[in-house]
């Protein structure tokens, strides 16, 4: 009783933004983040991609073993101490391993070899794990997708899958998919795999059927999505007779964004979505549950709890999507399927029967406890980009999770497998920051903050702006930092003539009598230009300003970051923080541009920039406070990269700025804090992008990460309260 009551709480809690009151329950928190990366030899291609997609774990749950797709290699990481994962090597695997299972002391490794899409083939691989082995290997009459192994069972789904540029994608594109059982047993015998055909069953291009995922009951039921087909069979896995099958069948949503056009809007709606499952897992003996990601016509946005007998138990809806809504990660430029829900575990805990549900999109994964009715959420896990393979390890107290998407090539962040550990806390370490609900019921939605600024009369109260993620609807947000998590509490249009103002990226924000002074970044080659803008109180442009001609002439895409303002009535000054050199200025060196409203007179500083090891360096944020001006300066590196994160404080008796056109006096500049040790401290990798820093009335420093609006990027924001510097 006391322990669903808990949960009831936390779940209403989380869906209305208030605070918990401090009443310790078990919940994970991220101990480790592995980048699989790690894993390459000296030798290999240190660039090229790699994955770390579906994984299994030793019996001791102390090794676990992951797919990489595009390196033909299973991977292992040693977490015998699962908050220092270590490199444990790669084994070649003489194909694209599609899924793997360990049962017993072996690995089941399914393998794609397919020559082209229409003479699909594949392979069974069994690898030792004490010796790292390839022992034995079946081969398979088509392309293999997914593995499973439970009971004394073996299933494999044989996908066949379609070529998406023939005929846009649609069905039927023969050779039909199958699904293999065998007995298993120490090992496995390849003479005893038995192919169940799954022709015929679905009414959707029934004679292609395309199975996708498969899991295996405690009884030996192996229940097998058909994603593309919208249908599900369950077979038992050792007659290999289809006991059960029937249409996923369709969700109507309501509550959602449809449209790609810079904003969230919750208004939208879809009728009669099909599900298309990707993964399922049993629950228990007579209930299993879906990820309903979609891939030919459909997904739903959420998951669904089915009886044995097809009948729904629980549809989640748009409820997840609002939650992720209101934590930031919600992934706008992916609408047609939004958060995108691809992957399902389930693992008994203590007491708790515990659903993790992967959101591909949003890179989060929510945790359930199921109660038998509609499940609790109990929390929402940050995830590396892409979450794809979810492990529950109960016996030790832990769930992992992968991630696929793998942007360290191109300067982003790797693959990352991710360790949480489940514990008795007061509250789940994340988030940090979340939203309240708008006067509709539906979360405010944010992402990508850009900027910080304090009230300066409230403590905890401040304010936030995003950024060009968000064109079609820039916006101001409130935040009570005194909440834990901070809560956005209201949100404030900008205005031009009454409408959202176009042709905005706002990155920085300070307050200025009852309005605000606003920073937006230029960007020539979109047509964008610096612009000081004065709004206010409900957001409507009072007055744009742009820097000087002959200055503009010099400006590059790295434009506006930051705003200050010092002094009052005509000795007001508003400092403006370049982030990277112009073409006038000298080398590691920028602009802290001054405008003085009344006499609207434009005059300047140059700030020294540290030396790169990589990439670039530059500002993202001025925050006057007291007798000196706080800088936010880093570089644009992430995770092991990251190496320059930190605040830095000029005199404002060093602040004497010229008028432009001559050589503009140097500033000092002096360490307040270096920022990577509490990037590092919530045990992900570290976020490349500061861009928020500001001081409330009470004198506490805040920092906030731009979660560049979930677009390359994890979503992850990390809003941190730094105390008094």
């Amino acid at each position: 009783m006391h322990r669903s009551f808990i949960a009831g709480s936390l779940a209403a809690a989380l869906l209305s933004g208030t605070a918990l009151t401090a009443s310790a329950a078990e919940y994970f928190d991220r101990i480790a983040s592995f980048p699989i990366t790690a894993n390459l030899s000296s030798g290999a291609d240190q660039k090229g991609e790699t994955v770390a997609e579906i994984i299994s774990a030793s019996q001791d749950g102390k090794l676990l073993v992951y797919t990489d797709s595009p390196r033909k290699a299973l991977g292992f990481i040693d977490i015998a101490d699962p908050a220092q994962p270590k490199a444990a090597g790669m084994l070649p695997i003489g194909g694209e391993p599609t899924s793997v299972k360990v049962a017993g002391q072996k690995a089941y490794v399914a393998v794609n070899t397919s020559e082209s899409f229409t003479k699909p083939s594949g392979k069974l691989v069994t690898v030792d794990l004490a010796s790292r082995t390839i022992v034995a290997e079946c081969a398979l009459p088509g392309q293999p997708d997914s593995v499973a192994a439970n009971a004394g069972v073996l299933a494999l789904a044989i996908e066949n899958e379609r070529d998406e540029d023939v005929n846009d994608g649609a069905l039927p594109q023969l050779p039909a998919g199958s699904l293999m059982v065998a007995p298993l047993g120490d090992g496995l015998d390849c003479a005893s795999l038995k192919t169940v055909s799954l022709t015929g069953l679905a009414a959707v291009a029934g004679d292609d059927p395309e199975p996708e995922y498969v899991d295996i009951s405690n009884d030996g039921k192996v229940v097998v999505t058909l994603q593309e087909n919208n249908h599900i069979a369950i077979v038992d896995g050792r007659t290999g007779a289809v006991e059960a099958h029937f249409s996923a069948g369709s969700a109507d949503l309501t509550g959602i964004d449809t449209k790609k056009d810079g904003r969230i809007d919750l208004s939208g709606a879809m009728e009669k979505v099909v599900r298309e499952p990707d993964a399922v897992h049993w629950i228990d003996g007579n209930r299993f549950v879906t990820a309903n990601e979609g891939d030919w016509k459909g997904g739903s946005r959420g998951f669904t709890i089915f009886n044995r007998d097809g009948s729904v138990a629980y549809e989640s809806g748009a409820s997840l999507e609002h939650e992720i809504v209101a934590l930031g990660h919600y992934p706008d430029k992916r609408n047609k399927k939004g958060a995108e829900i691809e992957g399902v575990e389930t693992g008994r805990f203590g007491g708790d029967n515990l659903i993790f549900v992967g959101s591909e999109r949003a890179s989060v994964v929510a945790v359930y406890r199921d109660t038998g009715a509609a499940p609790e959420l109990v929390q929402v896990l940050p995830a590396g980009i892409g979450p794809e393979g979810l492990l529950a390890l109960p016996e030790r107290n832990l769930f992992v999770a992968t991630s696929e998407t793998d942007l360290h090539g191109d300067g982003g962040a790797a693959p990352h497998v991710t360790i949480y550990q489940r514990a008795e806390r007061a509250a789940p370490a994340y988030p940090t920051i979340r939203s309240a609900k708008n006067a509709d019921g539906r979360p405010i939605a944010w992402g990508a903050l850009s900027g910080l600024a304090a009230d300066k009369a409230q403590a905890g109260r401040l304010h936030a702006v995003t950024d060009s993620v968000y064109a079609g609807a820039p916006r101001i947000l409130t935040i009570d930092a005194s909440k834990k998590p901070a809560t956005i509490t209201g949100e404030t249009l900008v205005t031009r003539n009454g409408a959202a103002a176009e042709k905005l990226d706002l990155e920085g924000i300070a307050v200025a009598g009852d309005g605000f002074w606003l920073a937006s970044e230029g960007n020539p080659e979109k047509g964008l230009r610096n612009l000081l803008v004065r709004v206010d109180a409900k957001g409507a442009i009072q007055e744009e300003i742009a820097v000087p001609a002959d200055l503009e002439k010099g400006a590059k895409n790295y434009g506006f970051e930051g705003v200050t303002v010092t002094g009052s009535g005509a000795d007001e000054i508003v400092w403006l923080a370049v982030q990277r050199e112009w073409a006038d200025d000298g080398k590691n060196a920028v602009k802290l541009l001054a405008y003085k409203p009344s006499d609207k007179s434009w005059s300047a500083v140059s700030y020294p920039l540290d030396s790169a090891e990589a990439g670039w360096i530059g500002l993202s944020e001025i925050t006057a406070v007291g007798d000196r001006v706080i800088i936010i300066e880093r570089d644009n590196q992430i995770a092991e990269k990251a190496k320059i994160k930190k605040l830095y404080a000029v005199s404002m008796a060093d602040m004497k700025p010229i008028k432009l056109g001559g050589e503009l006096p140097l500033v000092q500049k002096t360490l307040v804090r270096d920022l990577p040790p509490d990037l590092k401290a919530p045990k992900g990798y570290v976020l490349d992008k500061v861009e928020g820093f500001a001081v409330d009335a009470a004198g506490d420093a805040y920092i906030v990460t731009d979660n560049d609006g979930v677009d390359d990027s994890s979503g992850e924001t990390q809003f941190l309260k730094l105390g008094k510097l």
